[in-house]
This record gives C-alpha cells, sequence and structure tokens, in this order.
C-alpha cells in the first residue's frame, strides 16, 4: 500500500493531492473487497462510499466537526482513515472492529448505529448544541436514498430546515434521482454552485448591494426573487429547499475534487444545507455493481467468481418457500416487508406474486399500520421483519395491531442472537416487548417443520395479532422421537421426572443434548426437557406438568426482565410451586458481535453451558 498502511489519522490525508487521493481510494477499496470475503459484512454500501468518506476527511476536522453516518454499515472507509487500519482484519470478529459506528472504538464515531433514518436527527440536535456552547464545527448527517424511506429521516428534515443551524445533510444517492434536472446547463450550474468561490462571491455581492444607501434591500430582494425564477426555470426547485435547506447538486460521488469543493462550499453556508450527490453502489467490484442488494450484507465470498461460500437451507428461506406454496392456495395472504424481501427470504415470493407482495421502504410502523388496512380489507398479512428492526414499530404494534382485534402476522426473523451483525441487530428484545402486549400469540418454532405448522396454525386456527419468532441461520439436529407438529407445548423424556429443563425455539437442541448426558450420569437425578411452542400466553397445562419437579431450570435466549422465563417462574409460584427455580437468559445488557456459537457459550445457553448451570445448583 503506497498511502493506506502510512495513514494514522484524518491529518495525515489532508496533505494529499486528487491524484494521490485517487490512488488512496484504489488501496481503500481493494482491503474492503479482501477483509469482506474473508469476513463477510457489508460490502456493495461501503464501495459506493470510499471517495466521499475520503473527502469528508480531506475537508473536515474530524472529530471536532462531527460526521454522523446513518445506519451505520457504510464507515468501512472512515474506519480505515481513522487509525483503524492495523486491526481491520478483526472486522465483526470476537473483540474485534465493529461492522457499524461504535464510539468504544473510536472518538470519530459519535454515535453507536445500525438502524436507519436516524441521522439528520442526531445531527441537528450536535448542530444545536453548537449552537448553545458557541462551538464553530460542523455537524454532517451522511444518508442514502434507502433511510430516506423512513419517517423518522422527514420528521428531522421539517424541523432542521428551519431552524437556521449550520447543519450539512448529504444524501448518497444510488438509486433514484430526487428531482430530475434536464440538459448541460443544468449539469454546469449544479457542479458551480458548489464552489466554494461561488458562495464567497454570492456573499460579497449581497453584502455590498445591501449597503447601498435608501434602494439597497428592495434591490436585493428583487435581484433574489429574479435570480429564483431564472434557476427554477433551469434548475427546478427541490423539496428540500421548500422546506427550507440550501440545495446543492446533484454531482458526482466518485468525483473527490468536486465532493471536496462541495463540501468547503457548504461550509461556508451558515445554514442548513443538502448536498445531494449520486454513486454507483458496489463500486469497483463487478460483481457487486450488478448486483447490489444480494452484496449489500454478504457472508464469506470467492473474490474471483463472487460465489458465497456457505449457502443453502436456513429459516428464511424456508419462510419463503413456505409462503409461496401457501399463496398458491390461498389468495387472501400477502406479504410484506420493509426493504429487506432478500434477507426475510421473500425474493421468489416477490417473483411469483407481485400483486400481494408490497416492499414498504425502511418504514416498519408505517408496515404493521399497512397490514392492519390489509386485515382490516380481509386479506391475511404477514409482515417479515427482523426481530431488532421490529422495535421501531412498536406502538403501532399496541395500537394499530393487537388492540384492533384484526388478524395479522408477524414472522420475526433474527430472533435471538445473530452474531457478527452486531449490538444494535441482537434479537434478544421482542419477547420481553411483546410479552406485555393484550390479544397477542407468540409462537416460537425450533425446526423447518415445526416453522411451517407454526405458520398453518397462525394462519387458520389463531385470531388477532400472531407472531412467530425463528432464529438467524439453519435448524439444529432433531432429536429422535420428537414429532414437532407444534401443540402448545412438548415434553421429552419422561413427564414425571424430578427435575426440568424448559425452554424454546435454538436451544431446545441443546437443552436436549444436555438432558441425554446429564441422565447417564445417575449422580444428578433423571432430567427431562419441556419444550415450550407457544411462548405468549403461556399455556396453563404446561405450567401444571412441572409443578411435581424438585429443580426447574429455565434456559432463554432473550433477555432477562420481562422475558418469558420470567413470567414461567411467576406462574410457577402462584400455582404453589415448592421446588427450586433458575433461570438462564440475558442479563439486562447489550450483546457484542461474536459468532453465534461464541455468543450462546458465554450466555451458558449451548449444552456444556446448561450442564454447568445445573451441575453448579446441585452442588
Amino acid at each position: 500500500m503506497r498511502f493506506l498502511d502510512k495513514i494514522q489519522s484524518p491529518a495525515d490525508i489532508k496533505s494529499l493531492n486528487f491524484e494521490e487521493l485517487d490512488i488512496l481510494a484504489g488501496e481503500v477499496r481493494k482491503v474492503l473487497i479482501d477483509t469482506v470475503s474473508q469476513n463477510g459484512g457489508h460490502l456493495a454500501s461501503n464501495l459506493g462510499v470510499v471517495e466521499l468518506s475520503i473527502a469528508l476527511h480531506c475537508v473536515f476536522d474530524s472529530p471536532r466537526d462531527k460526521i454522523i453516518w446513518d445506519v451505520g454499515h457504510q464507515v468501512y472507509t472512515h474506519k480505515l482513515l481513522t487509525g483503524r487500519y492495523a486491526d481491520f482484519s478483526t472486522i465483526r470478529k470476537e473483540n474485534g472492529l465493529s461492522g457499524f459506528c461504535c464510539p468504544r472504538e473510536s472518538d470519530h464515531d459519535i454515535f453507536f448505529s445500525g438502524h436507519s433514518s436516524t441521522s439528520i436527527s442526531a445531527a441537528l440536535g450536535v448542530a444545536t448544541a453548537h449552537t448553545l456552547s458557541g462551538d464553530k464545527h460542523t455537524a454532517i448527517a451522511v444518508i442514502g436514498d434507502g433511510a430516506l424511506t423512513g419517517g423518522l429521516a422527514y420528521e428531522a428534515l421539517n424541523n432542521a430546515g428551519r431552524s437556521g443551524k449550520r447543519l450539512i445533510v448529504i444524501l448518497n444517492d444510488n438509486e433514484m434521482s430526487i428531482s430530475k434536472n434536464v440538459g448541460s446547463v443544468a449539469r454546469y450550474l449544479a457542479v458551480l454552485r458548489t464552489k466554494p468561490a461561488y458562495f464567497r462571491l454570492k456573499a460579497g455581492t449581497e453584502k455590498a448591494i445591501n449597503h447601498i444607501p435608501f434602494i439597497g434591500k428592495t434591490l436585493s430582494n428583487r435581484i433574489f426573487k429574479l435570480k429564483t425564477k431564472v434557476k427554477n426555470m433551469i434548475y427546478k426547485s427541490t423539496f428540500f429547499e421548500e422546506l427550507g435547506f440550501r440545495y446543492m447538486g446533484p454531482i458526482d460521488g466518485h468525483n473527490i475534487e468536486q465532493l471536496s469543493e462541495a463540501l468547503e462550499g457548504a461550509k461556508l453556508v451558515n445554514a442548513p444545507v443538502l448536498l445531494h450527490i449520486n454513486t454507483v453502489k458496489g463500486k469497483g467490484y463487478n460483481y457487486a455493481e450488478k448486483a447490489p442488494s444480494e452484496y449489500h450484507g454478504i457472508s464469506k465470498f470467492n473474490i474471483d467468481t463472487g460465489e458465497p461460500l456457505f449457502s443453502g437451507a436456513n429459516f428464511s428461506s424456508e419462510f419463503g418457500k413456505f409462503l409461496c406454496e401457501i399463496a398458491a392456495k390461498d389468495k387472501r395472504v400477502c406479504a410484506v416487508t420493509a426493504a429487506m424481501s432478500l434477507g426475510t427470504g421473500l425474493e421468489e415470493y416477490r417473483k411469483q406474486y407481485p400483486t400481494r407482495f408490497f416492499d414498504v421502504g425502511i418504514a416498519e410502523e408505517h408496515a404493521v399500520t399497512f397490514s392492519s388496512g390489509l386485515a382490516r380489507g380481509g386479506m391475511i398479512p404477514i409482515f417479515a421483519v427482523y426481530s431488532s428492526f421490529l422495535q421501531r414499530g412498536y406502538d403501532q404494534l399496541v395500537h394499530d395491531g393487537a388492540l384492533q382485534e384484526l388478524h395479522m402476522i408477524l414472522a420475526i426473523d433474527r430472533a435471538g442472537f445473530v452474531g457478527e451483525d452486531g449490538v444494535s441487530h441482537q434479537g434478544i428484545l421482542d419477547t420481553a416487548f411483546l410479552n406485555g402486549i393484550p390479544n397477542i400469540t407468540v409462537l416460537a418454532p425450533s425446526t423447518y417443520k415445526g416453522l411451517k405448522h407454526a405458520f398453518i396454525q397462525a394462519i387458520y386456527h389463531a385470531n388477532g395479532l400472531v407472531a412467530i419468532r425463528y432464529p438467524r441461520g439453519c435448524e439444529s439436529e432433531v432429536p429422535e422421537g420428537v414429532e414437532d407438529d407444534f401443540p402448545a407445548y412438548e415434553i421429552y423424556g419422561s413427564p414425571n421426572a424430578p427435575h426440568f429443563l424448559i425452554t424454546y425455539g435454538r436451544t431446545f437442541s441443546a437443552a436436549v443434548t444436555a438432558c441425554d448426558a446429564l441422565n447417564k450420569n445417575l449422580q444428578y437425578g433423571s432430567y427431562s426437557v419441556l419444550k415450550l411452542n407457544q411462548i405468549i400466553p403461556i399455556e396453563a397445562s404446561s405450567v401444571k406438568s412441572v409443578l411435581h419437579a424438585d429443580s426447574v431450570f429455565f434456559f432463554e435466549e432473550g433477555i432477562e426482565s420481562g422475558g418469558i422465563g420470567e413470567t414461567f417462574g411467576a406462574k410457577l409460584l402462584q400455582n404453589g410451586y415448592k421446588g427450586t427455580y433458575s433461570l438462564t437468559a440475558v442479563p439486562n445488557e447489550f450483546v457484542i458481535h461474536a459468532s453465534v456459537a461464541a455468543q450462546l457459550k458465554r450466555y451458558k445457553l449451548d449444552s456444556d453451558g446448561m450442564i454447568e448451570v445445573i451441575t453448579d445448583g446441585r452442588k
């Protein structure tokens, strides 16, 4: 590496000329492709913002100037330029760099991130704090056109446009044009209007005219109105200008010189600025450019062929297959996603049933209420959503879901640990936040067969709001003798055993392995496993089935406070249980990225950990 391995901080790139910066961009792309091919991660989005990241650190003084990245999945170049190149090979690995912004890693990461449409709100807050404290530094929000489908972004734009604060919003547009501008004159003016000299001349001219005695103010106003009319004839006014932003662009997001000049110009404006740039998602890697969605978030892959190193069935793909089967038989079945058709396994459904497939953008709140409307109209909506993303729709789940008593289904993907995706994506909160909602049923299959049974039950044998939660990845080994035809609960082993392990979902397989190992050692007594398939509400007879037990050990791949284990323990007490009860779940903390296997081990939710909990408790 001619330049990259010499960069310890953003200050090290400020002395490079534009030709050298272009070489640096090429070096960065090579590192991105090499590293993601080995570690997995977000590739296409990061390749698209290489030049933007370089230009930002050339022009601004991070972290005094605050660069706030929306979502944060595109910050790999930012990390490379802020002193983390030596550790970059550890990204997404246990005890390594996060795949998202992480203030614990660096002062250059302003906010933890991982979810969408928040950057403008946060940047406006920072800009307001700057004003109140007399700080002259700049707050910059970098947001993509996809994230601009989220409602919070518009709430922030509405508030920010009239705020008068020194705020720059960079719209990274890699798929659509917000306002089409026609002709070479418009393109030329778009670049011209971003140059620092333009703003200096503009400010100086306005100042001079305003100081002309008697007629200065009037003349200035008339010139402004005439200029606006001419500009709108050539370069149409935008939505952002109507909100109060100074609009700049669109400009080439892969031209470091143009980007730098535009950012220098935006710095001179003492008001909110919207800088619109056009980029190519996946830039510099042919496979990612051709299929940016497939390379948005990708597992390890072969650089030469672009093929993933691991593929095959998983819960998401099995869900997608089954939904296609059921939709072929029932025309009421509709699929809803919030910009995650690929991740949730709905691509084939989208192709086969386009009129019953609805991608609402990054708008989980809208998705829930939209589904409620579909249900009111006689459809059976199934909203497929990652567990951690469902958090954004909580109010709608309560008001427009459960309260309406309409039949709608949540397919909650990525429930439980999600491994390397990071602290913001762990699906450990849904059981707790769903547990307190009236009129809701939550099912938790642990196998593909159980998944199908759960959806049949949800679609045809349940009422109201039904949620089905299932983990990331593939099913674990299914124990012999387990039919998994999905009653409310099942017992593996003797129903009269004096000791019980209780669990649900993915950890059932580990519980059976632990149970079998304990039963081989008679000093620990006889154990059975109670598998909960319906976790909300808990079936009363499942509680009664273990009232005779001397000890009960509940294992839960979810947050402890407010979770299913706490509820089950309370119900045992209410029914007069006299034995000992132990709950092993995720304590009230955020889960750091590592492999799923490492996370299960850390929280004693694998078979070895379960045995350790039980044997330590028996000593």
